[in-house]
Formats: structure tokens, C-alpha cells, sequence
């Protein structure tokens, strides 16, 4: 049987030392969701800026990550290029040409998605292990009043991440194998619990009053 323990005190390691790891978390998954609705000019300065943050915190994870969606990134520009209907892109071949509309959302949803890649790079190495699971779980404590198991599904999520991090790239299929995850794993086990401190929320703070700007101005 596994053992879960808990670590009382203040985090370690990463670019977000100073941040609680579950407002780490929830601001990426804000950010995430944001981008999926930004116009296409706000987009392009939000990739860029998102290329500069990975190239600066996480270069060799954004890089690794980035080549693991390459296959991806070409079915998104063969599909949209070459099946959305619109202006031939070469007037001279309209049967073999992409359309200028497809292009465009071919660059849209190729940046949407590698603005997504980057920021998953950064979260996974601003957090270690340790603090990603223990800010999951701190997240997800408030559904254990209606009986949801937080705990449990830190855990779970601890074992699939070591398992992952320490398995070969061949390995893909022993990931459907419960007892070769639980097999893997140490029999103690280590998360992070952290307490929400003032500079948690300066930054939420700050947020607030940058959301309230930005929404203002968008409208």
C-alpha cells in the first residue's frame, strides 16, 4: 500500500517560488482559456510573448514539447489550408492551391496551439512534481464536500507523472496497465501543501485590477 504524505511549508525550486502553486495553476488555465478567444493580431503578440517566457524559463521542455506536436502542427495546415473554400492562393493552380481563408485559419489555430504547447512548458517546469500535484489537490478540496475523493486523485495523477517522466518513449502501452504504474512507484509518496500568503494575493490583486482594465478597454 502506497503512502501519501504531506508537506507542511513554504515551496521550493522554479520560477514560481514565491506564488502558491494552486494560483500558479489556476492562472494558467486562465490564460489557456483566454487565448482560445483573442483576435488574431492579439494572438500573434500573445505567441510571441509566449515564445520569449519559454525561450527564457523552459527552453529545453518548450523545444521538447514543440517537436512531439510537429506531426500535429502539419495536419492542422494541410487540413485548413487545403480543404477550407475560398480565394485561391495561386491564381494560376486553383485546383492545387490553398485558400488565402485557409491560411489564415491554419495560422490561427497553429498559433492557438503552440501558444498552449508553450505554456504547458512552462507550467511543468515552474512546478515540480511535488507542487503541481499539491496544487491540483488544493484546487479540487473544495469538491470533497460533495464527496469527491481530491486526495485520491492527487495521488493517482502523482503515480501517472512519475511514471511518465521515468518510462521510454517505447513504453506507450504499459501506460493502460494499472499494476505496471503502481509497481513503479515509490512507497512514499510526497506532495506539497502550501499556504496561501500575502503575496498570493497581491498577485491576485494585480489581476483583477489588469482583467477589469482590459475588459474595459475591449468593450
Amino acid at each position: 500500500m502506497k503512502i501519501c504524505a504531506h508537506c507542511e511549508g513554504p515551496p521550493s525550486g522554479g520560477p514560481f517560488i514565491l506564488m502558491h502553486s494552486g494560483f500558479v495553476i489556476a492562472m494558467w488555465m486562465a490564460c489557456v482559456v483566454i487565448l482560445q478567444f483573442l483576435s488574431p493580431k492579439a494572438l500573434a503578440v500573445a505567441v510571441g510573448l509566449c515564445a520569449l517566457a519559454g525561450w527564457w524559463l523552459a527552453p529545453s521542455r518548450s523545444l521538447k514539447l514543440l517537436r512531439r506536436v510537429r506531426f500535429l502542427v502539419l495536419a492542422i495546415l494541410v487540413l485548413f489550408a487545403g480543404f477550407t473554400p475560398g480565394e485561391a492562393l495561386l491564381p494560376a493552380l486553383p485546383e492545387l492551391s490553398p485558400s488565402r481563408e485557409g491560411i489564415v485559419l491554419a495560422a490561427e489555430h497553429v498559433g492557438r496551439l503552440v501558444a498552449v504547447v508553450l505554456c504547458v512548458a512552462i507550467l511543468l517546469e515552474g512546478l515540480p512534481v511535488a507542487r503541481l500535484v499539491g496544487g491540483l489537490h488544493a484546487l479540487l478540496r473544495p469538491l470533497g464536500w460533495v464527496g469527491l475523493p481530491s486526495e485520491r486523485l492527487a495521488v493517482r495523477l502523482m503515480l501517472v507523472l512519475r511514471y511518465v517522466e521515468s518510462a521510454s518513449p517505447g513504453a506507450w502501452r504499459d501506460w493502460l496497465d494499472d499494476e505496471v504504474i503502481s509497481g513503479n512507484s515509490a512507497d512514499r509518496m510526497v506532495f506539497t501543501r502550501e499556504a496561501f500568503g500575502w503575496r498570493d494575493l497581491a498577485a491576485l490583486l494585480v489581476v483583477l485590477v489588469v482583467a477589469t482594465l482590459w475588459f474595459g478597454v475591449a468593450r
